[in-house]
């Protein structure tokens, strides 16, 4: 993923430099405070450190983009805010110019993710929630993807178990509340897509749930054997039901953030996923999206 980059062609070598107001050190360079228009037409104002932005500033593209927040030598770095074309909307820390540390990602569907990110992807604990439905994700990210130990939660019920790739897979439960709670596991299996004479048969491989018995809700107790015995206990005779991965399970992890490129930011938590290009000399950025967990349907 990418975001509008920061150069701005400010060295002083350079034939034009577009025009400045502010402060200057002895040496002639920016230092201080200043207002710069960039030959792109960009605007920065804020704080300068021997001719690079380093400090508190405010950065707006010519394409309505802009960045609020700190710099170090000419990098976003630190605590900042960018708002992107589209109207999605970032709010975080940043590192080398890149969405790093934590952050809350607000996207244009108004699905939205909190959480850790590492170099511009998802990566660690966060939670992604949908807007349409207010289910939400909790667990782990690894490269923008659901990975690890994880809960899906929904209006009357959620899944706890574990996300490979983006998909739920291996035992899990799904928890009602209605008071009982369903066992299983999620098992891939391969599955051809592909309909007309046109189109060749595709073979995808999808995480299909194999339920397994019913019982009451089991809580935590620091003594194992009793808390075995009270499940057996109160074990309900209920007939086992298969939940269909279409309903229950996101396939993938939401929109991606929209990536500004040099040419022209969530479910499918999306393939949060692309490059930054410079932010004061730039054309256009153009829309990308990013992958997370794929929201059900029901």
């Amino acid at each position: 993923m990418s975001d509008l980059g920061s150069d701005e062609f400010e060295d002083e070598a350079g034939p034009y430099l577009g025009e400045y107001e502010g402060d200057r050190n002895e040496e002639g360079e920016r230092h201080g405070y200043g207002k710069a228009t960039l030959p792109n037409g960009d605007t920065y104002e804020g704080q300068y450190d021997k001719g690079k932005r380093h400090g508190q500033g405010t950065y707006r593209f010519k394409n309505s983009a802009r960045y609020i927040g700190e710099y170090l030598r000419n990098k976003k770095h630190g605590q900042g805010t960018f708002i992107y074309p589209d109207g999605s909307k970032y709010e975080g820390m940043w590192v080398d110019d890149q969405r790093h540390g934590n952050g809350k990602y607000f996207y244009v569907n108004a699905d939205s993710y909190e959480g850790e990110w590492l170099k511009h992807e998802r990566h660690g604990q966060g939670i992604y929630v949908y807007a349409d439905t207010g289910s939400k994700y909790v667990g782990t990210w690894i490269n923008g993807k659901c990975e690890g130990a994880g809960e899906f939660v929904h209006a009357n019920h959620r899944f706890q178990g574990n996300w490979t790739d983006g998909s739920m897979q291996g035992p899990g439960k799904y928890i009602f509340d209605i008071g009982c709670e369903q066992h299983g596991e999620y098992i891939p299996v391969e599955q051809a897509q592909g309909d007309g004479e046109e189109e060749e048969p595709v073979t995808v491989t999808i995480p299909k749930w194999k339920a397994g018995k019913i019982t009451a809700i089991t809580l935590y107790e620091p003594d194992e054997k009793a808390a075995n015995d009270e499940v057996e206990s109160e074990k309900v005779a209920t007939p086992e039901v298969e939940v269909k991965v279409a309903d229950e399970a996101p396939q993938s992890p939401a929109p991606v953030e929209p990536e500004e490129t040099e040419a022209p930011p969530p479910e499918t938590p999306a393939a949060e996923e692309e490059e930054e290009p410079t932010e004061e000399a730039e054309a256009e950025p153009a829309e990308a999206e990013e992958s997370a967990p794929a929201e059900e349907e029901a």
